[in-house]
């Protein structure tokens, strides 16, 4: 090989699995369960990395908490069940333009890093935590959302085959890890392991030949 010419980098296996979309499992607290109606409260993203033998693990995440978007309503209820104190002096919430601006720059960094195509939307009831995130982009006139518009990884389907449970925690529990009831509810955790449990099934499944 001539020393002039410089090795190329070698293709990271996500590139060419899924696709080339990156798998990114994101955790959205919200104040309600009507995305075009109830507010946005936290988010969280975790995106998927390979390790040197080629088995999916977590990469660095990245979490906002959000201020609620002017029009957006809050179920009280909603508020009981996940614990988040609006008023906390150590919330550093987030306008919701600039949340999303947050965590959508590790995503796009993640995409970059593996040379994916886009980002794949993972979550434990995936479609709810996309269809909040597509409110937020919309109402927040976000123009470089990094996730495809409608397709996603589901855990709950996943973890119903591997495992039997689609409840989060007990499908964690079912894969082998701890559950922690005190730290749930918050978006970080919840996306960590739920991050988990989707690396502890794809690593399960047989490669392709």
């Amino acid at each position: 090989m001539d020393p002039a010419v410089a090795p190329s980098p070698p293709v990271s296996p996500l590139a060419k699995r899924f696709r080339g979309y990156l798998p990114v499992v994101v955790d959205v607290e919200t104040g309600g369960f009507d995305w075009n109606r109830h507010a946005l409260l936290e988010i969280a993203v975790v995106p998927i990395d390979v390790d040197e033998g080629g088995a999916l693990v977590l990469d660095t995440p990245a979490s906002a908490h959000v201020v609620p978007a002017p029009g957006t309503q809050i179920d009280p209820q909603s508020l009981e069940v996940t614990g988040i104190d609006l008023d906390h002096p150590f919330r550093f919430a987030k306008p919701e333009r600039e949340a999303l601006d947050h965590v959508f720059a590790t995503v796009r960094a993640a995409v970059k890093k593996h040379a994916c195509q886009r980002a794949i939307l993972v979550g434990h009831n995936a479609h709810f935590d996309l269809n909040f995130v597509n409110a937020a982009v919309a109402r927040s006139g976000h123009k470089r959302n990094p996730f495809h518009p409608f397709s996603v990884f589901d855990t709950v389907t996943l973890a119903g085959v591997a495992y039997g449970q689609t409840v989060l925690a007990r499908a964690v529990q079912a894969a082998g890890f701890a559950w922690s009831s005190e730290d749930a509810h918050s978006a970080l955790y919840d996306a960590e392991q739920t991050a988990k449990l989707f690396c502890n099934i794809v690593n399960a499944w047989p490669p392709r030949a």
